[in-house]
């Protein structure tokens, strides 16, 4: 199964923000033990490396970036990625992007906890919570 993490649960791993940081920590957990295929996308990497680093500093900001980097894949955000953003039925051009991100790379869902914000998108959208209940029963 191919997911797309949302910057925001990306963030909610890195910063630690209760009460979400351990769905998020158990998501990716599953990445790193095979369950699933985790990407993210060009434009969270660089959202998450500088919120990181106004947060817990440049320093741990590289480690934890190089950390994700070892566990997912980058979906690349590219002029086609973009243009379907522009052209989609997004009230968020950002969450746009992730979309289009998603559905170029053919991901199966998009894990983020604003899953209200996805349901315009070719790509299903489900909090982390309920994406590691949907687990338990595959």
């Amino acid at each position: 199964m191919i997911v797309l993490f949302d910057t925001d649960v990306v963030l909610d791993l890195f910063l630690d923000r209760q009460p979400f940081a351990e769905a998020a920590a158990h998501m990716f957990s599953k990445v790193e033990e095979g369950e699933i295929q985790g990407y993210v996308s060009t434009t969270t990497v660089t959202t998450i490396y500088y919120l990181a680093t106004k947060t817990i500093g440049v320093r741990k900001a590289k480690w934890a970036t190089r950390k994700l980097l070892s566990l997912v894949e980058v979906a690349s955000v590219d002029r086609s990625v973009i243009e379907g953003a522009l052209e989609g039925n997004y009230k968020d051009f950002e969450d746009g992007v992730i979309s289009e991100a998603a559905r170029q790379i053919k991901a199966n869902v998009i894990v983020t906890r604003n899953v209200r914000d996805f349901k315009t998108s070719a790509v299903p959208a489900h909090s982390p919570a309920e994406m590691l209940k949907i687990l338990k029963t595959i």
